[in-house]
Formats: C-alpha cells, sequence, structure tokens
C-alpha cells in the first residue's frame, strides 16, 4: 500500500511511466521496449501492470542478447518486445526524440559531445541522467519527504539529496523542458563539470539496454553523429509505423476519418465527435492517407515552433488562413511539402464553420497537446 500511495506524490510523466513499467531490479523500475511503446500509443496499459522482480542474471541475460548500434533499425523495439529495461530517465530521452524535428539532432549530438571529438562516449551520455533528475527535482510535488525520496528510489535507483538543483552564483540554469535543457541552457563548462563527477552518480546505476546498444556489452564502444541520427530517425518511425497499422488493417492507406481519431489523440479536444462530423460531410468521398502522407505531416508537427514563427512572420496570426498559405507557409517554416489532399483533410477536420479557412491559433493550440501526447 505503501508503494501505491507513491502514485499520488508523483507528477503526470512519473504517473504515466510507473502505470506503464513492468520491471523491478533492486528497487527501481524499468520499462521494457514493448511497454515504452504501449505508452507512447495507447492510453492506459492492456493489461493491469504488476512489477515482476528481474534477477541478475535474468538482467545479464536481457543485456547479452542487445543489438550493437549498427544493427538498429525502425523495428527495433517491435523485435526486442519484452527482452530490455528502459529507466525513467531514459523513457524522459525517449520522448524528447520523438517531438523533435531532424535539424535538433545534430543539437543533442554536440551537446552530449563535451569533448568535441565527434563521438560520445558512455559517461558523457550518462550525464544525460543528471540533468534530467535534475530538472525533475523542479517538477516534484511538495508533500511527505519520506515518500518522495521512496519515490526517487524507484525511478532513478538511488538517493537523491533534496535541494539540489544546477546553480551557478545563484542563477537557476534549469528552463522549461528537458530539451531546452540540451538545448538552450546548459553550456559545456556545465556539461563537463557533471561529466567529470559523473562517476559519483552513476556508480550505482545498472547497465541499460541502451546504454549497451549504444555502447557495447563492455561499455568502452563510443557512438558517432550517423548511428545517433539514425537510432532517433528509426524510433520516430517506428511509432508513427505502428499507429499507422493500428488503422490500416494491412492495406496501404488509412481512411481520412481514422487520421482525424489519431490526430486529436492527446489533445485536449474534449467533443471530438463535431470535428469528425465535420470532416464527414466535408469528404464525401474517401481517398485514404498513405504511409508517406501520415509521416510528413508528423515531421510538420516536429517543426511546429519554427512553423508558429513563420505564421507570426506572415501576420496571420490574428486570422483564419486558407489551404495555399498554409501549405506554404509549412514548406518555408520546415522544409516538408504536404500533398494537397492532406491538406484538404486537415482543413476539412478543423474548419468547423466550414468557410475553407483554418483558425490558426485554435489549430496551434490543439496540435502543440498533440505533438507532446497530452504532456505539454
Amino acid at each position: 500500500s505503501d508503494l501505491e500511495d507513491l502514485h499520488l506524490y508523483a507528477t503526470p510523466r512519473e504517473q504515466r511511466f510507473r502505470r506503464f513499467a513492468s520491471l523491478e531490479f533492486e528497487g527501481q523500475l524499468y520499462m521494457t521496449p514493448h511497454d515504452f511503446i504501449q505508452a507512447v500509443t495507447s492510453d492506459e496499459p492492456k493489461h493491469a501492470k504488476k512489477w515482476r522482480s528481474l534477477s541478475k542474471q535474468e538482467l545479464n541475460q536481457i543485456l547479452m542478447e542487445t543489438p550493437p548500434v549498427w544493427k538498429g533499425s525502425s523495428k527495433l523495439f517491435r523485435n526486442l518486445n519484452e527482452k530490455g529495461v528502459i529507466s525513467y530517465t531514459e523513457y524522459l530521452f525517449l520522448l524528447c526524440i520523438l517531438t523533435k524535428p531532424h535539424a535538433g539532432f545534430r543539437i543533442a549530438f554536440n551537446m552530449f559531445d563535451t569533448d568535441g571529438n565527434e563521438m560520445v562516449d558512455k559517461k558523457e551520455f550518462l550525464v544525460l541522467q543528471e540533468i534530467f533528475r535534475k530538472k525533475n527535482e523542479k517538477r516534484e510535488k511538495r508533500g511527505d519527504e519520506e515518500k518522495r525520496a521512496m519515490l526517487r528510489l524507484q525511478l532513478y535507483g538511488y538517493h537523491t539529496p533534496t535541494n539540489s538543483v544546477l546553480k551557478t552564483e545563484g542563477e537557476d540554469l534549469v528552463p522549461r523542458s528537458y530539451w531546452d535543457t540540451l538545448r538552450r541552457s546548459t553550456s559545456q563548462a556545465l556539461f563537463s563539470d557533471l561529466a567529470e563527477r559523473a562517476d559519483d552518480y552513476t556508480s550505482s546505476l545498472s547497465d541499460t539496454t541502451l546504454l549497451v546498444h549504444f555502447f557495447g556489452k563492455k561499455g568502452k564502444a563510443e557512438l558517432n553523429f550517423e548511428d545517433f541520427y539514425r537510432f532517433m530517425d528509426n524510433l520516430q518511425t517506428e511509432v508513427l509505423e505502428i499507429e499507422f497499422l493500428s488503422y490500416s488493417n494491412g492495406m496501404n492507406t488509412i481512411s481520412e476519418e481514422d487520421f482525424a481519431h489519431i490526430l486529436l489523440r492527446y489533445t485536449n479536444v474534449e467533443n471530438t465527435s463535431s470535428y469528425l462530423e465535420n470532416m464527414r460531410g466535408s469528404i464525401p468521398e474517401e481517398k485514404g492517407i498513405t504511409f508517406e502522407e501520415f509521416r510528413s505531416f508528423f515531421q510538420f508537427l516536429n517543426n511546429l515552433e519554427d512553423f508558429t514563427i513563420a505564421m507570426q512572420m506572415y501576420n496571420f496570426a490574428s486570422r483564419s488562413i486558407g489551404q495555399d498559405e498554409f501549405k506554404r507557409a509549412v514548406y518555408v517554416a520546415t522544409g516538408v511539402k504536404l500533398s494537397p489532399h492532406l491538406v484538404n483533410t486537415v482543413f476539412k477536420i478543423f474548419d468547423v464553420d466550414r468557410d475553407d479557412q483554418l483558425s490558426y491559433k485554435e489549430f496551434i493550440g490543439i496540435m502543440k497537446d498533440r505533438l507532446n501526447r497530452g504532456f505539454r
């Protein structure tokens, strides 16, 4: 019952991780690759999760069977299925990957590469654990400190001191999001300082599937940018394939209505039926959405921030926009070319008053929720 009480002290992201995680090793919770896929494609676990305790021997066997990074593919998580362990900080890192444009991959890699040798080693990568942990402390719910300490042990595998935040001369260096921590406010000096102290907070941590995949079973391998980029691109593709295939029933396309269902998941739209009803009346003949169109739209969503800036430059922020203006703004801001049919479908979903114009502010608000899968 004490462990169940911890749910009350967890943030929404922590709650979701605890709800989908199925493994426990030495007091720390882990997701399997299958758990992670479920967590980002399903509202709830298909079955009530009971944490299964792993023995050291079982964990070693799982890690022994982990493929090296050059054997990665867009089916990696599906192939691993239950044979893998993903920690909470890695879960946060993987969520970052799913919502970021390809241009941001180089930024992330360079931030990890503290010595600038165009390679990332295990020690450099493990700095991620400390940065995300410290960021998480800023979001912790106030309450029973003993319960919070138990929760930290469950999520990070070790006790963490309270009031331990990344500060230099009184200035808070932890910005709004995990990605921003990597992209904006964390200096190379800060990374180097944390890297020097990495042994202090990682010596007690167990290896995971991701660490073995990136750095080998002995942890001596180094990760180059091409492998890092391919892993991130493959993960984005894999999650999109799973969502697409769950509706396509073996066909090459999904219906426009199914596309609308996927688009409106994890958003703050309470009455999705009005959007769906509106679209059914506007698209009488079903043509279908291909996977290429489906993927291009979500590539655009990952560039939503740049699109928003472009729209403000166009000065359309306070009024509706037409299909040609929308398509041009998407291409100018993101380099992604959306097909006329896809753009028309999006307009029909969101064009509630049927004037063939898109409400910019409403669309951006809903899509920000969808991009972050309900955790904006």
